[in-house]
């Protein structure tokens, strides 16, 4: 009588192990797949209407411009897609479809949102935009830039001092004198060439002035089209460094996603254009950094500008 007592109180005990196995490990363990399967569901009936033109920003401050231009119309059945941490808005701009997407600070988020975009969506093109640092002194903050080429300028070997490098796909910053590195060659990534020139339509453009009634900038912002950029995973803020970018790489702006979004890119064979709004003196001012004041003017003057460009765009 003991033996199946026990027994049935062996057998009550796997039914309800069995019970937890399926109602809650089991759901918690394909939760993620499941939710990435609707989406991909999703991206197969977004696909089907495809191509699209894919437009990708950075941060908030430029999401927010982006949506500000109110030129932006969501598709009516799916207008959102959320996968691996992103949210992707499909919809239309001047009747053109779009991908719209913000990626994250950093070349790292940028080169993997571009990926991810490319992988799956039908795309025949990526438009880049956001906010940069002014290293030109014939430029100003408002202003827009179309760059015709980026280099990656946070590639460096560190050497000792007195040290010899080997490497040529690299620049060499000397420790006892990091203010003036010595560099060598750089792999300049070029932007598409039929894109820049269509961009080139776009000088002239009315761009946005002020903040506010009581904050606006000293003259009307231009977009300037055909100029070089820099990019690496530093916000830069040095009146030093920025001569050095300057002297030695001849850019006009320098930001942390524009080379990785370009390289990306025309690695897997698609054009692509990048727009960026100068909120920043990249370290030549004194005291508080622009960007506080006009980062925003900025990514709406980008925003603006890419609204524009689609516009023309055949």
């Amino acid at each position: 009588m003991a033996a199946k007592l026990v027994n049935r109180k062996c057998l009550l005990l796997i039914q309800v192990l069995v019970s937890f196995l399926f109602l809650v490990i089991v759901p918690a363990a394909f939760a993620l797949p499941l939710r990435r399967l609707k989406s991909l569901t999703v991206i197969k009936e977004v696909n089907r209407a495809g191509p699209y033109l894919g437009v990708l920003t950075v941060s908030t401050s430029e999401d927010s411009a982006f949506f500000a231009t109110g030129a932006f119309q969501p598709h009516k059945t799916h207008p959102i897609i959320d996968l691996s941490g992103r949210r992707f808005w499909v919809g239309k701009i001047h009747d053109k479809k779009i991908l719209y997407v913000r990626c994250g600070v950093g070349m790292v988020n940028a080169a993997a949102a571009t990926q991810q975009m490319l992988d799956l969506i039908d795309v025949k093109g990526i438009i880049h935009f956001g906010v940069c640092g002014n290293v030109n002194d014939s430029l100003s903050i408002g202003d827009v830039v179309i760059p015709k080429q980026f280099a990656h300028t946070g590639i460096w070997d560190w050497l000792n001092l007195n040290g010899t490098s080997n490497l040529d796909h690299v620049a060499e910053l000397n420790v006892a004198s990091y203010n003036v590195p010595k560099a060598q060659s750089l792999l300049w990534v070029q932007t598409s060439k039929h894109w820049l020139q269509l961009a080139a339509n776009l000088e002239g453009m009315e761009l946005k002035q002020c903040v506010n009634s009581s904050l606006c900038l000293p003259r009307k912002p231009k977009l300037v089209v055909g100029l070089r950029g820099a990019t690496s995973n530093t916000f830069v803020d040095n009146a030093s460094y920025r001569i050095f970018l300057v002297r030695t790489f001849g850019v006009s702006s320098t930001d942390m996603e524009s080379s990785a979004v370009v390289m990306t890119t025309l690695s897997n064979g698609f054009p692509v254009i990048a727009l960026r709004g100068l909120s920043d003196l990249a370290g030549k001012q004194s005291g508080e950094n622009a960007y506080t004041k006009f980062g925003s003017l900025a990514a709406y003057n980008a925003a603006k500008a890419v609204v524009q460009f689609i516009k023309i765009l055949q």
